[in-house]
């Protein structure tokens, strides 16, 4: 994006954060994505990610270390107007591999005074076919990644067949894929976390992987994103299976169940995920914790409480090759974008 645009967008924000929170959370949400869209159509939101500090990932060469998470563009049809924002890389979803509503709104909160969100979405989104269309078109030249989950209505016994239909329907578009085991929002999902459980389902992914890559003649790196409410033991357990199966690369971490921080405060009792600055400290603990175990086998990307560049350069120190944006998006602006990378182009 030119400099002129940037700086446009940047000065926007601050003046039309005010009215979007005046808003109920979800409603805003939806008017972003629509500002996106329309930004991206009439060419405000135009151009190529900035190329600072480049590095390759399982074989992906990101432009540079700051991507958009998963959770902002559910339906993945405004990723040509995130991706203007500077992102070295947009993750869509999560996908399920049929269309669903999500759980009952009001199901987003914001948590102003500790710079928080609390959401209970439910993987709400348009399906694998139709969200894969949606980024068919798209002029977005960085990485782009898929969110994968299953659908609400399928037990966790035959969650491994929703998760093969997924990287199925992804394949072709996808630039890496993420399997969701962590949403504290789909009824018994965090089970799958189980060491054994996430053997079999890794075992299964990596066979159709196979099948997949030979026949487009295209790898597609599969990673998996946890919780940050693991305990020490299970981590080590997940961890050691991880290293086991040879996973490309694990997101740490999806929000968080913890009310630490937000007791007591307004929508601060909302059942759901946390996410955003009460996250912070207990993520890069989480990332800490895996780059230890995993002694460099895989890459790790951190996400989860990145509120400031400092905390990006933060996630970095303590292990994540990449780091990933969402709440920090939502307080902050676009200009959280340019000032992570800024801030990570010497890392």
């Amino acid at each position: 994006m030119s400099a002129w645009r940037q700086k446009l967008v940047e000065m926007s924000y601050p003046l039309l954060r005010p009215w979007l929170f005046e808003l109920e959370a979800e409603t805003a949400h939806h008017w972003t994505l629509a500002g996106m869209r329309l930004g991206a159509r009439c060419g405000l939101l135009a151009g190529e990610p900035p190329v600072v500090n480049p590095v390759e990932v399982c074989g992906l060469k990101f432009p540079n270390r700051v991507g958009l998470a998963a959770g902002m563009d559910k339906a993945g049809d405004a990723v040509d107007g995130f991706g203007a924002l500077g992102f070295g890389f947009v993750e869509v979803g999560t996908l399920t591999p049929v269309a669903q509503a999500g759980n009952p709104a009001p199901r987003l909160f914001r948590v102003v005074s500790r710079q928080g969100i609390i959401n209970r979405m439910g993987f709400n989104n348009p399906g694998i076919e139709a969200g894969m269309a949606n980024v068919k078109g798209r002029k977005y030249r960085g990485m782009l990644g898929v969110n994968l989950g299953k659908n609400f209505f399928t037990p966790n016994e035959r969650a491994t067949d929703d998760y093969l239909a997924g990287l199925r329907g992804a394949w072709r578009e996808a630039d890496y894929v993420v399997v969701n085991l962590s949403s504290p929002n789909t009824k018994g999902l965090r089970d799958l976390q189980e060491a054994e459980s996430a053997r079999a389902l890794i075992r299964a992914l990596h066979a159709e992987q196979e099948i997949l890559r030979q026949r487009w003649q295209k790898h597609v790196p599969i990673w998996i994103k946890i919780a940050p409410d693991l305990t020490p033991p299970q981590r080590e357990s997940l961890t050691r299976v991880f290293m086991e199966e040879k996973l490309e690369g694990v997101i740490a971490t999806n929000t968080t169940l913890s009310r630490e921080h937000v007791e007591g405060l307004k929508h601060g009792s909302e059942t759901g995920g946390l996410s955003g600055a009460p996250l912070t400290r207990r993520a890069t603990e989480t990332i800490a914790s895996l780059a230890q175990q995993l002694q460099g086998s895989m890459p790790i990307i951190g996400v989860g409480g990145i509120m400031t560049a400092a905390d990006a350069v933060e996630k970095i120190q303590a292990g994540a090759a990449l780091v990933q944006l969402y709440s920090g998006l939502v307080y902050s602006g676009p200009a959280l974008v340019r000032e992570c990378i800024e801030a990570l182009g010497g890392s």
